[in-house]
């Protein structure tokens, strides 16, 4: 039921407008719809085209980036569905350049949860494989749906994923830990690529889910956004400065299924309407079964403070409704979607720049929608400082494959203090285990993760991140 009132609008849009100035973003457009897919609200904030003053409309592509990840889960759902996998097969037995020799039995449902066992590692990205290849995407056509590429970014993959061992590169056994990797669902992608029935990743997606619930303007591709007059310029920063361009490759990991989809509010309507009417669209398409799409919702591993992650999905507690969420970053993308049975609607926050917290918007949009204020006094934390064994075993370098950077030190008063990437923070113990982050307009933490009586690992931003030796 939508219990938004005018002023409790007028307080998100309000909100809206502070994060896009504190955190310079060009164009955020927000929708909110009901289980038929009505519109309950909708506005856009900034431009598509900053320079040039060009408006967002629903129609306005954007990247989705790791959003992409449920798309992956409900194909891999969908193929379970029909028998052609199950779940608790290894992967090896689908990818057999993955050996899976120095662990123990990695299986489908471990890399829908990111619980294969695996740091984050350095990105292999599509512009420097297909490079290696000597591929040119004007003549062997789009890069998404490339076996070349494809079969040498699983060969890449799955070797170093086998390179790992308990010794120097797992942070435990499979199913013991969630680390976010998308090494992991890139996997997944190839194995849709592979036994889907369709001729790679991309062409399962279209034929299977976006074909069906009428999403004409989303896909995998590189090629038709960047070349499309109703696509969001993409905005990041290079050292302070913010730089635009079309570029959907950048920064792209080299499997589609972490992160390649691009879309627009109109389709991720259609596609929340699916998840709201437990697997069903709006045109009566029958995309999963309610179990598969129930399934994808469920907790599996924690992911943060209050927060799980199922499968492809992420789910947290706000106020008194369950959420069902994703997010997405790459250069020139944040997005977030999101949804509530027991409000029976969905959000979607999508921006064409780097590092904006939309997950704080859609938050706020959905507690709107529930006849709640979007502006909540931000948790007052009791502190728990840490012994002075735990300082002395967290200080250290935890520096992740994908260039994070965290540097937990011990203070001349005792205490324990952290740099990000170079910089200071405003860091809160609560407890012997973890720590608040304040940031500008949210909160992060850091979890301390002990093997042997040491600290061998951080969890920061839902991925573990190694202690450097």
């Amino acid at each position: 039921m939508n219990r938004m009132t005018k002023s409790n609008e007028a307080l998100l849009e309000q909100l809206i407008e502070q994060v896009k100035k504190e955190y310079d973003a060009c164009g955020i457009a927000v929708a909110v719809i009901d289980k038929k897919g009505n519109t309950q609200y909708q506005k856009f904030f900034g431009y598509r085209d900053e320079e040039q003053k060009l408006p967002i409309d629903e129609n306005t592509i954007f990247g989705l980036a790791s959003v992409t990840k449920s798309f992956t889960s409900l194909a891999i759902m969908q193929m379970a569905e029909k028998g052609i996998i199950s779940l608790y097969d290894p992967i090896s037995k689908y990818i057999p350049e993955f050996t899976n020799k120095n662990q123990d039995t990695v299986r489908i449902w471990h890399l829908m949860c990111h619980s294969g066992g695996f740091f984050p590692l350095p990105r292999i990205v599509v512009e420097d494989v297909a490079k290696a290849l000597n591929l040119d995407e004007a003549v062997e056509g789009d890069l998404a749906y490339s076996d070349k590429l494809a079969e040498e970014g699983v060969r890449l993959v799955a070797k170093r994923l086998d390179e790992q061992t308990m010794a120097n590169g797992l942070n435990g056994h499979a199913g013991e830990y969630l680390s976010y990797c998308n090494d992991g669902f890139g996997l997944l992608s190839d194995i849709i690529r592979r036994h889907g029935g369709e001729a790679s990743y991309a062409d399962y997606l279209n034929k299977h889910i976006l074909e069906p619930l009428g999403m004409g303007r989303s896909g995998c591709d590189f090629v038709k956004p960047a070349r499309d007059d109703n696509a969001a310029i993409l905005y990041k920063k290079d050292n302070g400065v913010k730089v635009r361009h079309r570029n959907y490759h950048d920064n792209a990991f080299v499997l589609n299924g972490g992160g390649a989809m691009k879309s627009t509010l109109a389709d991720l309507k259609k596609y929340l309407a699916m998840y709201l009417n437990e697997g069903t669209g709006l045109n009566g398409a029958h995309i999963l079964d309610a179990y598969g799409i129930h399934e994808m919702c469920k907790p599996r591993q924690i992911y943060r403070p209050q927060s799980y992650y199922g499968f492809g999905l992420s789910i947290e507690h706000l106020d008194d409704l369950t959420v069902i969420e994703h997010g997405g970053a790459l250069p020139g993308v944040s997005s977030n979607i999101s949804w509530s049975y027991e409000a029976d609607a969905a959000v979607i926050v999508l921006c064409n720049t780097s590092g904006v917290p939309v997950s704080l918007i859609a938050d706020a949009a959905m507690r709107v929608y529930n006849g709640k204020s979007p502006i909540v006094t931000r948790d007052k934390y009791q502190e728990e400082p840490w012994t002075e064994e735990t300082v002395s075993e967290a200080a250290g370098r935890y520096i992740s494959g994908e260039g994070t950077d965290v540097e937990l030190y011990r203070r001349e008063d005792g205490s324990i203090g952290m740099r990000l990437d170079g910089k200071e923070q405003n860091i809160i113990p609560v407890n012997p285990y973890m720590a608040i982050v304040r940031g500008k307009m949210s909160d992060g933490n850091v979890s301390l993760y002990w093997r042997g009586g040491h600290v061998f690992a951080i969890r920061y931003g839902g991925r573990m991140i190694p202690k450097s030796k």
